[in-house]
């Protein structure tokens, strides 16, 4: 059996992509879905240990529940393998829908679970498998989102259509920590009985408008065009491995840059509100301001990015962030809310900003339609791994005592050392024809995308 797709139609047309419409539906689905994904993410920071490990000293609770938030990284690997593979035989829309309804069900019963002291260590377990359930959606939905956006947008504005999808992202996280502000101030008791299952209660609400959008969607024009010219590859994976395992490899190092994200949200505040002892809403405060400035810096670093090129932009916010993570720490270690504000808003909001707005077309680009939501999904997802488990690796580097910032802060230097020499070595794409991506400099266009003239 080959792999070799057929010659394009006869007469068949070029269409025209719709990529306001496309970043839109990525926007609000990815908005959506990471609301659910970071609540978790929260809940695990400020509660899960005492609900969930309570016979555990308070230390070992919080690394423990921080555990558990990793947990749904290892899922999204193999969701990633599963998910890539639809994507790129069935096409990206299919994937858009199933994720968003399993993220959706999974975050509510989380929010029904029994505690450890009404169900024992079974309550635990359960946690850990619907948190595995939230990195098998997870797995699909940023590289579904993005390579329909890519493949709807014009070639000269690539970076900033795409981007809108990683704005989504943030502005899930954003309405994550401003569901838990006033959660956060609720009297102890009433946070650790009924109050932290509110916001996974609301993912009910979340799953049924993000469905209703991403119903309406079409399919991508490329992917349709490959459809009629029989060029679907046959198995995805064989192609993606065969053609492309070197690009692999790059997004699996570039994706580290996820790792400030969650030592960040997770690892920083937990030592914030355990450790120096800050209040828990003013630190919550922190990353609702940080992940506003980020909704504006995102589309800007990404225009900036069709102008001057992928490369640049994504190597200054990894380097950035590796210079302002001793900031940030530091201001943590002094208790000075001012600092923390200005250096935590600074490096999450302004300089990540640069990173993650414009990996999705600068990962995307690097694959062909045949393989490229795989290719994203496989590549992304393992170098997301390592970040999921970073805010766990952080609090045991930090010590029994918690204070150890400065091994923190070279621990997540050293992360972004990785994504920063990864991409050194990448091709920059932004100039490059959008049937032209992921075919290597002398090699002919792939027959997945050549299409006749209109």
């Amino acid at each position: 059996m080959t792999d070799h797709p057929a010659g394009p139609t006869a007469g068949t047309a070029t269409r025209e992509g719709k990529p306001r419409k496309a970043a839109l539906a990525a926007w609000i689905g990815s908005a959506l879905e990471y609301y659910d994904f970071f609540i978790y993410g929260t809940a695990a920071a400020l509660v899960f240990g005492q609900i969930f490990f309570p016979k555990s000293a308070p230390a070992t609770g919080t690394l423990l529940a921080l555990a558990t938030f990793g947990v749904g990284y290892l899922a999204r690997p193999v969701g990633a393998f599963i998910l890539g593979h639809v994507g790129d035989k069935f096409g990206r829309k299919r994937v858009l829908v199933f994720t968003l309804i399993l993220m959706g069900v999974s975050t509510f019963l989380v929010g029904c679970l029994p505690t450890y002291n009404q169900l024992g260590a079974a309550a635990p377990a359960l946690l850990v498998a619907l948190r595995l359930l939230q990195g098998l959606s997870a797995a699909g939905e940023q590289a579904s989102a993005n390579s329909m956006t890519l493949e709807h947008s014009p070639q000269h504005r690539r970076g900033y259509y795409t981007s809108f999808t990683l704005n989504g992202t943030q502005a899930g996280q954003l309405l994550a920590t401003a569901i838990f502000l006033p959660i956060a101030a609720l009297p102890k008791e009433q946070l650790l009985s009924w109050g932290w299952r509110v916001p996974f209660w609301l993912s009910a609400v979340v799953a049924i408008v993000g469905l209703v959008i991403r119903r309406k969607l079409e399919e991508t024009p490329v992917f349709q065009q490959a459809v009629e010219n029989n060029a679907v590859a046959k198995l995805p994976l064989a192609v993606l491995f065969r053609d492309h395992w070197a690009d692999v490899l790059r997004v699996v190092a570039a994706a580290v840059i996820a790792s400030v994200s969650t030592i960040f949200t997770v690892y920083a505040l937990s030592y914030a509100v355990n450790t120096v002892g800050l209040n828990r809403s003013t630190m919550l405060w922190v990353g609702v301001l940080a992940n506003a400035v980020a909704l504006l810096a995102i589309p800007l670093w990404a225009m900036l990015s069709d102008r001057i090129g992928r490369k640049p932009v994504f190597m200054t916010g990894a380097v950035g962030c590796a210079v302002l993570i001793f900031a940030y720490l530091w201001s943590i270690s002094s208790a000075n809310y001012a600092l923390i504000f200005f250096f935590g808003v600074l490096m999450l909001g302004v300089v990540y900003s640069a990173a993650n707005g414009i990996w999705p077309s600068l990962y995307g680009e690097m694959f062909s339609t045949r393989v490229r939501l795989s290719g994203m999904a496989i590549g992304t997802q393992i170098g997301f791994a390592i970040g999921g488990f970073s805010p766990s690796i952080a609090t045991a580097l930090a010590g029994p005592k918690g204070d150890n910032w400065m091994a923190v802060a070279l621990f997540t230097a050293a992360l972004c050392a990785i994504p920063t020499i990864a991409v050194a070595t990448a091709r920059e794409t932004y100039k490059v024809p959008t049937e032209d991506l992921g075919v290597k400099p002398g090699q002919a266009a792939s027959p997945a995308t050549v299409t006749a003239p209109a």
